[in-house]
């Protein structure tokens, strides 16, 4: 459902989320935690960063830092940059070249309702909620992980 480039920002977010007492957190960190290639978590840093969810800080010392507390960055804000069916002008999924309320395509009505209950889902959702460990510890900020 996601692509992979949404996926390595939810991954990227949640290291983060799992390190907060600890940012700003430098790439190659979040790279080596997350198994994201070096090059490729630079651009979706980038992204994110030029969405206004994540601040960058260069130099020594620096990395990247969440704008907003974990517990106030939601879903949709991390996807939307990288998933356009989430923005405002959604194509549709079928193909179908007009499709909308006023001029629905045979599918309309069904995806409808899965496309508004998964971005009401996105929109209620936090990256800490979803970076809760399976043990249900959140990332307590150390950046130590909890052993099962």
């Amino acid at each position: 459902m996601l692509s992979r480039t949404s996926e390595y920002a939810l991954r990227a977010m949640v290291c983060l989320t799992r390190h907060v007492d600890e940012w700003p957190i430098p790439g190659p960190k979040i790279a080596e935690e997350t198994g994201i290639p070096r090059k490729y978590l630079s651009n979706v840093l980038g992204q994110l960063v030029r969405a206004g969810v994540l601040v960058a800080t260069p130099g020594v010392g620096g990395g990247f830092r969440m704008v907003r507390r974990p517990q106030e960055v939601r879903l949709h804000e991390i996807l939307t940059p990288f998933e356009p069916a989430l923005g405002p002008s959604r194509p549709c999924p079928f193909g179908n070249e007009i499709c909308g309320d006023a001029n629905p395509c045979a599918g309309h009505a069904r995806w409808k309702s899965v496309r508004d209950a998964y971005g009401e889902f996105l929109r209620t959702t936090s990256i800490q909620d979803v970076s809760v460990g399976q043990n249900g510890a959140s990332g307590n900020g150390s950046g130590k992980r909890e052993r099962q």
